[in-house]
């Protein structure tokens, strides 16, 4: 959930303002196709460690966490003013340890019944036809049209968070969420990030130029990394309430 700060910097900068970098998306692509690259990489580490060091991948994992969230905003920061040579390998880095600590929600799809390895494949196509309908859509927006969508998309991505951060206070204390629940709340995620992902057509060209792309790049990479981790969410709650 770090794009949800993203998000509302990017709302704020873009408010207003026509074309600053109509090939900052292009010049991102291949820099969000290789920190997911990246992730599958460090997802498939993770998982070797939990099969073989299972008693090492919690503390690891709290690590990557905290070392994550530092270079999420480090790297963010270095990005956005154009030094795109200091922060492309913390952005690797960061796609790695983002990887490391998807394996633990890749684990438990594996091993629930109904969801396994195609329900992996099926989160992965729908991110892929998102990004295809995403960029058709949210590169057409008119500036009205883009700027509501920014609007009630961001304000859906607070209440997600809350809701989020609920949830872990919740489990905290042994309260887990019951199925249906779950249910909704990933599917909320799953059309809120759905909803972001139009929304990046048309809010990163009007937000960085285009020497900026690794800021952009990220902001997409978070996009869909979430759009996965809630479409997988999603699919698991619905097999375990089967």
């Amino acid at each position: 959930m770090s794009n949800t700060s993203n998000f509302r910097d990017a709302l704020r900068e873009a408010k207003g303002q026509s074309l600053v970098g109509p090939n900052v998306v292009a010049n991102a692509l291949p820099f969000v196709g290789g920190g997911l690259v990246l992730t599958a990489v460090g997802t498939y580490g993770g998982l070797g460690v939990i099969e073989s060091y299972p008693n090492l991948f919690f503390p690891t994992f709290f690590a990557a966490i905290v070392l994550e969230l530092i270079l999420f905003f480090v790297a963010r920061n270095i990005a956005e003013k154009g030094n795109n040579s200091t922060a492309l390998p913390l952005l690797a880095i960061y796609s790695l340890l983002s990887g490391y600590t998807l394996s633990g929600l890749v684990y438990l799809a594996l091993g629930t019944q109904g969801v396994g390895s195609q329900g992996i494949a099926i989160a992965a196509l729908g991110c892929g036809i998102t990004f295809i309908v995403a960029r058709s859509v949210g590169s057409n927006l008119s500036d009205q049209d883009g700027m509501a969508l920014t609007k009630t998309i961001g304000l859906g991505m607070i209440a997600l968070l809350v809701v989020i951060v609920g949830q872990l206070i919740f489990s905290l204390f042994g309260v887990y969420t019951p199925s249906w629940l779950e249910i909704a709340i990933s599917g909320l995620g799953v059309f809120l990030f759905a909803g972001a992902a139009v929304v990046d057509f048309y809010i990163l060209p009007r937000t960085y130029n285009d020497e900026q792309y690794l800021s952009a790049a990220l902001s997409m990479y978070l996009t869909y990394i979430n759009l996965f981790i809630f479409i997988l969410r999603l699919l698991i709650a619905i097999s375990g309430r089967d």
